[in-house]
């Protein structure tokens, strides 16, 4: 089975550029369809957004969830996937999580239908 790790959270200002990782151990990357959730205090685990192994690799946001706020991509070759966040706000406060999916779904946007979570990576930003 994989192993998933994150890094890159912490403290941020507002608007300031920020880039997690999502490290993957055990097994290929490239199998599996990737996803990315986050939880705030007090709120339930939330989409953002997925890599899949289709086709060219694309990728799939929460309807809920601007492109343009979020940039999921990955690299096979280094095992990782990364959410960026080039402009994040004070709502974007959260544990952040990435999870893979061994079935390659095509977009899966629950949380059940991933089978390997990492242990989060906490993300403050600050006003």
């Amino acid at each position: 089975q994989v192993q998933l790790v994150e890094s890159g959270g912490g403290l941020v200002q507002a608007g300031e550029f920020l880039r997690l990782s999502c490290t993957a151990s055990g097994r290929a990357l490239s199998i599996y369809t990737m996803g990315w959730f986050r939880q705030a205090p007090g709120k339930e685990r939330e989409f953002i957004g997925g890599s899949n192994t289709l086709g060219k690799l694309s990728t799939f946001y929460a309807d809920s969830m601007k492109e343009d706020r979020f940039i999921i991509f990955r690299r096979n070759d280094k095992n990782q996937v990364y959410l960026e966040m080039p402009s994040p706000q004070p709502e974007d406060t959260a544990v952040y999580y990435c999870a893979a999916d061994e079935s390659g779904g095509r977009g899966p946007r629950n949380g059940v239908d991933y089978e390997y979570w990492g242990q989060g990576t906490q993300v403050t930003v600050s006003s």
